[in-house]
């Protein structure tokens, strides 16, 4: 059996691009048993066919390029998300103001009032009210 697996790409494991297709495999599947839909089923067989594939293929070089663009999407979708939950989290208890001359982002406490504001990259002294 060993000797068969050899120089395929699942003797290097389960890459990330593997689990996702399998957890949206189970995930259609899911769906599939609510909502009974033939365009699913053949999508569920798509990526089960697709994912031994993968696993079976011997060109472990565009298998793991495959793996590594997935990764870069995923990180892309990730850090939006990310980066809008901080953003959410930063606006409730500061105010972000553009700085006039050369745009840059500064960020001042909520509830202190009428403030002047000085850009720490040029300069730029103006009245906000925080």
């Amino acid at each position: 059996m060993y000797t068969h697996m050899q120089g395929r790409y699942i003797t290097y494991g389960y890459d990330a691009l593997s689990k996702f297709l399998l957890g949206l495999t189970f995930i259609l599947m899911f769906v599939n048993i609510i909502a009974r839909s033939s365009i699913i089923g053949y999508i569920i067989i798509a990526l089960i066919i697709y994912s031994y594939y993968r696993l079976l293929s011997k060109n472990i070089p565009q298998r793991y390029k495959e793996n590594e663009q997935y990764i870069r999407i995923r990180n892309r979708v990730v850090g939006f998300f990310k980066n809008f939950r901080y953003n959410f989290d930063q606006a409730r208890h500061y105010h972000i103001y553009r700085c006039p001359s050369c745009s840059q982002k500064i960020r001042i406490p909520r509830g202190k009032g009428n403030i002047m504001v000085r850009c720490p990259k040029c300069g730029t002294e103006f009245r906000k009210r925080a």
